[in-house]
């Protein structure tokens, strides 16, 4: 699977009582999916996973894969503490038709998963017992706010022929160098369109209503009761297959915060996943453009916009990227207990901070 392009990390909409609200979730997916970025990301950083049930996460899932426009990369985060419960939640991901899953180190464990600073067997263990087992290609995931990957685990792990990249939230750039240069003979052949964009699993999806259906129309003979006691009866004309292309790449690598975003894709980062761009969707989607076009400049006061926007709500985590997306049209509503929304002064700095960025 392809990841390069803007991946915007979904949150999750609950009703004032605390009750899972799915159809705010197909609105904001919905109108995510008429924007120019190229993935969405169901229970990821924003979503509030760990407040949810498995029922729950798997009704995420299936909305999101039903919501979403076919051309949008979809990407699962599935690290839950055991690799039992994971890769139940990556047979849901695979059933709703998502591309990729996010795995991450289960920080319930942390101190079992280390030994003087190096990974241990448990962490190899748990990673690549995911990736045997897992229908979806695997994106492993460092976070300094919470589990980091060393560099040598990544090295090895890259070499899984189902590991098939990184997401990084270091906001470190010589991160990016590393894992390129720790990586560089990995080499993945993925499927896309003939414009060299991701071709998604619904797009290379046939329905077996369709795939079962000839072709071939029903005779004019028929259709005029020219032949006695046969039913006239259309079908429809095949549906016509996705004209795709491969393409090499290498270990993939998404970088997850505004901040150095420019210089993180220099280093050879080949797509952005960062929270903000809950909030400012087409905001972050102009960093890219930036960025495609060669405009240096362009880039950098977009991407400087976002840092520090990023920076003033950090504190507030994810009731503050909520309070944002509602200022760009989407539902934000309020997080589930012990989460809080934000209001007063933060909400009014919030606002102040993403003025002109609203999408």
């Amino acid at each position: 699977m392809l990841l390069d392009g803007i991946h915007v990390p979904l949150t999750t909409p609950f009703y004032p009582d605390g009750r899972l609200n799915l159809r705010k979730l197909e609105h904001n997916v919905r109108r995510l999916s008429l924007t120019p970025v190229s993935g969405l990301c169901a229970l990821g950083s924003t979503g509030e996973s760990a407040s949810l049930t498995d029922e729950e996460r798997a009704q995420v899932l299936r909305t999101v894969g039903a919501e979403a426009a076919k051309e949008k990369v979809l990407l699962a985060g599935i690290g839950l503490p055991s690799v039992f419960a994971s890769l139940a939640l990556a047979k849901v991901a695979a059933e709703a038709r998502f591309d990729a899953v996010l795995v991450e180190a289960p920080i319930e464990y942390r101190n079992l998963l280390w030994e003087d600073g190096e990974a241990t067997t448990a962490l190899f263990t748990y990673f690549e017992a995911i990736a045997d087992a897992s229908q979806l290609p695997v994106i492993l995931v460092s976070d300094p706010a919470r589990v980091v990957l060393p560099s040598a685990a990544i090295e090895r792990l890259s070499g899984h022929p189902n590991v098939i990249g990184l997401l990084d939230y270091s906001a470190h750039v010589s991160r990016v160098v590393q894992v390129r240069e720790l990586t560089a003979k990995v080499s993945r052949a993925v499927t896309t369109t003939i414009t060299f964009t991701a071709a998604t699993a619904r797009m290379l999806h046939v329905p077996e209503a369709a795939a079962a259906v000839g072709g071939s129309f029903v005779s004019a003979a028929s259709l005029s009761g020219a032949t006695a006691g046969e039913a006239a009866v259309a079908t429809a004309p095949p549906v016509a297959a996705l004209k795709t292309r491969t393409k090499q790449v290498g270990f993939q690598v998404l970088w997850g915060v505004a901040a150095g975003a420019t210089e993180a894709l220099h280093a050879g980062a080949g797509g952005l996943l960062m929270p903000i761009a809950s909030a400012v969707p087409q905001a972050a989607f102009e960093v890219w453009a930036a960025w495609k076009d060669g405009d240096a400049s362009l880039m950098k006061e977009k991407q400087g916009r976002l840092a520090v926007a990023e920076q003033g709500i950090a504190p507030w985590d994810t009731p503050a990227i909520k309070a944002g997306s509602e200022l760009s049209g989407y539902f934000g509503g309020r997080p589930r207990l012990p989460l809080l929304p934000v209001t007063g002064d933060r909400a009014a700095q919030i606002a102040n901070l993403l003025r002109g960025m609203r999408s």
